[in-house]
């Protein structure tokens, strides 16, 4: 079922696109008598990273980093209650896994979607304006739905690099990689640019077939190495209320600068997938030399595409020495970049950005200039850390933006969790 459209009803929020966290926040909503809410979303159905559906691939985090348990463990939206319906409860036990599958991960938000009230898919929102006191979204179906507040939940869209801008050929970002595999795997030479858990995911996958195929297989990174995901429990406790304050409150320069250090506590590879790809390579060696390359501290500076193949220009940036290789497949593992919507331009007086051209979030994820109107989520690492894109903090984020709208605590929203201390 979905809400209908009325342009006199005022909501007391509407959440634009549905991602993971505005799915949570859908779910724990609905049961709120007091909280009139509706969720747009283009796309005609609930997706999340179908590209990278590879055989195995699970999430780096617990099953408890569900949509909805660490708010409210009672909730007939937790990924426990989608394995009971599924009939899968007991296979999970025997397991003995934390970490859910990414196909099954999106399954289950499938699942929670289809049984909401509060969710309008295949709804474009194309301007939003401020009018006599509310926010007024119209969509590209002539529909308007007004509100008192605003949650965007946009997602981040893939990001390609400045040197491959407008390049030409068939290059794809890795978020578009398993519905192009079979394609990559008929070319001689394949390029894999960027060094995080997408990009080592698809190098074992295609190292696994090289021998099959018979094609050169580049891994290219500026990293000066392989990094492992930092999945220390102390270093775990850097998602918690208290490193969250902690950190906000740090000037802006700072926040900018560990912004750039703490790459590598949420960016990096799973550790045993390091390995696993080491012991393949060792593998596949004892044959002879595996046409394979894992090329570290290489920044891509310039591409072009001529004769069916891409030419990359790469700088070794310890040694400052420039190198050209030569690939007729490119894949980018480039991660993904936050875009302010272009919807928001009518209202772009009523947001509050940083002297970076950001939005200046504030603690409890607003973003706009009364502190309370308009919600962001997960686009704010330079204001709240490792924690803004983290799906073991949605649940968090979502209590206290719910706490926000209704003017009280409807789940609990806890404030210390972690045993260090992090200011002075």
């Amino acid at each position: 079922m979905t809400a209908l459209p009325d342009a006199t009803r005022v909501h007391d929020f509407v959440g634009i696109g549905l991602g993971p966290f505005n799915l949570g926040l859908a779910c724990l909503t609905e049961p709120i008598a007091e909280l009139d809410g509706v969720f747009l979303e283009s796309k005609p159905t609930f997706e999340w990273h179908s590209g990278m559906f590879l055989e195995g691939a699970h999430l780096q985090t617990p099953f408890m980093s569900d949509l909805v348990t660490l708010a409210d463990p009672t909730s007939p939206y937790s990924f426990l209650n989608y394995l009971k319906e599924s009939g899968r409860l007991y296979a999970f036990y025997i397991r003995e896994n934390f970490y859910p599958l990414r196909v099954e991960y999106d399954d289950y938000c499938r699942w929670a979607a289809n049984k909401l009230t509060n969710v309008r898919f295949s709804t474009t929102v194309t301007e939003v304006t401020y009018e006599e006191g509310v926010y007024v979204v119209r969509t590209g179906a002539g529909e308007s739905f007004r509100a008192r507040h605003l949650v965007l939940g946009t997602g981040t869209p893939p990001y390609i690099p400045e040197a491959c801008a407008g390049l030409g050929g068939d290059f794809l970002h890795n978020s578009r990689y398993v519905h192009h595999r079979q394609e990559l795997q008929r070319k001689e030479s394949i390029t894999l640019v960027g060094s995080g858990q997408s990009a080592a995911e698809i190098y074992y996958d295609l190292l696994s077939e090289i021998d099959v195929h018979g094609y050169q297989l580049n891994w290219v990174t500026r990293s000066p190495r392989f990094f492992p995901l930092e999945y220390t429990k102390l270093t775990l406790e850097m998602t918690s209320p208290e490193y969250i304050d902690y950190f906000h409150a740090l000037p802006e320069p700072t926040r900018y600068r560990l912004r750039s250090e703490q790459k590598g506590l949420f960016k990096g590879i799973d550790g045993d997938l390091i390995n696993e790809i080491f012991d393949l390579l060792y593998q596949k060696n004892l044959a002879g030399p595996v046409p394979t390359r894992l090329l570290t501290n290489s920044s891509l500076n310039t591409a072009r595409y001529d004769d069916g193949a891409y030419t990359l220009g790469l700088r070794q940036q310890e040694q400052g020495k420039d190198y050209e290789l030569r690939s007729q497949g490119l894949i980018l593992a480039t991660g993904y970049q936050y875009a302010e919507p272009e919807f928001l331009k009518p209202v772009r007086d009523r947001l509050r950005y940083d002297s970076h051209g950001n939005f200046d979030v504030a603690r409890n994820y607003a973003i706009d200039t009364t502190g309370r109107g308009v919600f962001l989520q997960n686009a704010g690492v330079h204001t709240h850390s490792i924690t803004s894109p983290d799906l073991g903090m949605g649940a968090y984020r979502n209590a206290y933006i719910i706490r926000e709208l209704l003017g009280t605590e409807y789940y609990p929203v806890e404030k210390t969790i972690a045993f260090q201390e992090f200011a002075a």
